[in-house]
Parts: C-alpha cells; structure tokens; sequence
C-alpha cells in the first residue's frame, strides 16, 4: 500500500511538472512580410522548438502560393490570396483546422521584421500606435518595405487583437555606430533634412551571431567580454560587420541596402559620378537608374549569366572567364572589408561566415581567407570542406567559424523579452 501511495505520489508531480513546463512554454509567430509575400515561422519559446514554417506567394493574383511545413510534413496550395489580410487569416484557420493549436488563445506573441526604424529605434519595439506613427513616417527612407510591414502588422492586429506584437528592426543592431562611422562627408543640411547617413541592414542576423559567438566562448570558458568578431552575412544580399563588446562599430551597407559588397544583383559600391554619367548619356530616368543598380548589376552583370552564385561557380568549372572574373571580384570586396574592419576593431578574435554562401561555399570561403593570410589568417582544408563550426589552423591568429544563421529565433527571442515573458 506504501509503495502503491508513493507511485500515486510521484505520478502526481510528474503530471504537475510537464503541466508547468507547458505553461511556461509560449508560441510566437516570426513574421517578415513582402510586397506580395508572407514569411512565417511559429516556434515553441524558450526551448525554441519550431513548430511550423511556411510562405505566401504571389499575394494580390488569382494564382497565389501556399506553402507550409509541419510535423515532418510539407503541403502546398495554389489559390488566390488577395491580400495579406486573407493570408494572415487562412494561415490561423489552416492552424486550427490541422489542430496545430487549440484555438488562438495560444498564440501568445507575434514579431514582425521591419527595414527600417531609422534613428528611432535602437532596440525592438512593442507596438503601440506611437510605434506605427514612426514606422509609417520613416517610409520615405524604406518605400519599397515599411509601407508592406505595416501592412503585415495591422493584418496580425486584426486576427490577433489581444496578443502583443513586437517591431524587430533590420537597422537597429547598428545604432551603435559613432558619428565618424556612419556620417558621409557630405553637408550637416542633407543629414539634418534627409536623414542622410550609413544605417546599415542584416542587423538582426548580426545580432543573432554576436550572441552564438559570445555563447561559444563562454561555453568553452573563455572570456567574452571585449570579443572582437567579424561576420560576413553573404547571401545574394550581403553584407558585413564589424563588432565589439556585442555592439556593431561598423558594417558594409550603407544609406540603402545597395552599399558595400558586389552582391547577386547589386553592385555594392562604386565611383558616384558613375551615377550623373549614366543618367545623361544612357537618358536613364531615376527608377530606371535604381533598377541597373539593384537588379542588373553584381554577379550577374558580371558572369552574365546569373544572380546565383551556384549558377556562377558551376560556370567556372567549365572555364567561363567572365565567371571566373565575377568571383574574383567579388572575393576581393569581401577580403578588403575585412582587412579594413580589422583596423576598425584593432585586432580580431574571430571572423564568422554565415548565410546561404558563407555557410554553404568551401570555395568562396577559401578565396577569401588565402588573401587574408598575410595578416595571420588561415585555415584547415579538411575542417572548411567539412563545413565543422571551426576551419581555422593551429597556426591562425583568429579563430575562423562557420555559424548558420536564424534571424526569426532573432525575432521570437526579442520578441519573448519584450512581452516579459520569462
């Protein structure tokens, strides 16, 4: 009869443990919305367990995208989706009807990305109407994506009135720079009327391989403090920055996205009179201007052929010159940012790649390090190929990682500090 009372006993506090550990556990959305696009995530917080991933295609056309991964499964649905709004609602149907959640009650968060929160936000934000005020006022500086993420926000506020929302802002990581970083040597008045200076983007990517380089070095013990990282953000957008101490000191993108790295279609920097060249002999109007800049430039103007990468190296496998050119050039940009943000930092502790080609390409990997070896970089062949998390040599001055990154666990995490969920 004991024995038969303990169990009981025992039972009754296991019972009472999963029942405390569910209710600590909380569900938010990471939310990025496009102009005719929505990019969801839901994970389980804190134990940032993913629960469902997915995207809305082709949003405002009779043949629009659903897609959504859960629970080891992956469906897809062709439909028409005329609005973000009915996105946001088939998507909290889709998850109800499935029973992925019990009813709306448990979602207990939604974190929005946002381009821009310009020099008014240094952090993320809870959303309040003093909040929107400032992101739609801010539009001039990003038209093409605030204007789209409020959209996206006002969407979840009408399906989701009670639960709290959350602004990650794309820029906000990099408010930290100083004046002489992020002022261009051009008039106080266009800084004072337009806002004119370096903001910087990728910033919750960053943010987010701080923090996983911090918990690295402590996990092995070592101090972390004053940690000097470099990371490369290279995607077919790409960028990189320079941090300190947790803060960002310095980073490739500029005023707009466009600066910096030759990326997929950008250009990344140029001579500026390039511009006023262009406009009068090629009788180019402004958005035609943006548009060569933006989506005819980088490695596709380059190669030729593509904006991707993958498509460029295969190329050079088979002697594509002008392939073979577009990865020199745009290696050496990226081995010249980092040579440059080492001074920035006085020193390097470590540089991380990350993003779909920092995490994925050896070779661009190996490229950029061989010319960096003259300031004490270098890595193990076998660890890069390998893809392990360290590819530095035991003779390196710097350690060298490879790191995924997770801008949504960004989100949800952020999101989850500033609901004060504990």
């Amino acid at each position: 009869m004991e024995n038969f009372s303990f169990q009981k006993t025992l039972f009754e506090k296991i019972t009472v443990f999963i029942a405390q550990e569910k209710n600590m556990s909380k569900k938010i959305f990471a939310i990025n919305a496009g102009s005719s696009s929505l990019k969801f995530q839901l994970l389980s917080m804190p134990d940032e367990n993913l629960l469902v991933k997915g995207i809305f295609e082709k949003i405002g056309l009779k043949e629009g995208i659903f897609k959504i991964e859960f629970e080891g499964q992956k469906e897809k649905e062709l439909l028409a989706i005329p609005s973000h709004q009915f996105a946001v609602d088939y998507l909290l149907n889709f998850l109800l009807e499935r029973k992925l959640i019990a009813s709306l009650d448990e979602i207990d968060g939604v974190g929005h990305r946002v381009a821009h929160g310009g020099e008014s936000f240094d952090d993320s934000a809870l959303i309040d109407e003093q909040v929107l005020s400032i992101i739609e006022k801010l539009s001039f500086l990003a038209p093409s994506h605030n204007p789209v993420n409020l959209v996206g926000i006002r969407a979840f506020q009408k399906a989701l009135p009670e639960t709290g929302q959350v602004a990650v802002f794309d820029t906000a990581f990099h408010q930290s720079l100083s004046e002489a970083y992020y002022l261009y040597p051009l008039s106080w008045d266009y800084y004072h009327k337009y806002g004119l200076r370096k903001y910087g983007f990728h910033g919750t990517s960053h943010k987010y391989i701080a923090q996983k380089v911090k918990e690295i070095w402590e996990g092995q013990g070592e101090a972390a403090e004053h940690l000097k990282i470099i990371n490369c953000h290279l995607g077919n957008g790409a960028s990189i920055c320079a941090i300190k101490n947790g803060q960002s000191v310095n980073t490739s993108m500029g005023f707009t996205p466009l600066a910096g790295l030759m990326m997929g279609s950008r250009s990344g920097d140029i001579d500026p009179m390039i511009l006023p060249f262009l406009l009068e002999q090629e009788n180019l109007s402004a958005q035609q201007l943006s548009d060569v800049l933006n989506k005819e430039s980088g490695l596709l103007a380059i190669s030729q052929l593509s904006n991707d990468l993958r498509d460029v190296l295969e190329a050079c496998d088979r002697g594509d010159e002008k392939a073979s050119l577009a990865v020199n050039m745009f290696v050496n940009r990226i081995a010249q940012t980092i040579a440059s943000y080492i001074t920035d930092l006085y020193g390097l502790d470590a540089l991380v790649f990350t993003a779909g080609i920092g995490e994925n390409s050896a070779l661009i990997r190996s490229l950029v390090v061989q010319k960096l070896n003259c300031l004490g970089l270098s890595l193990n062949k076998a660890a890069n190929e390998q893809g392990q998390l360290f590819i530095q040599n035991s003779q390196s001055k710097s350690k060298i990682l490879i790191l995924p990154t997770n801008e949504e666990l960004m989100i949800a995490q952020d999101t989850m500090r500033l609901l004060d969920f504990k």
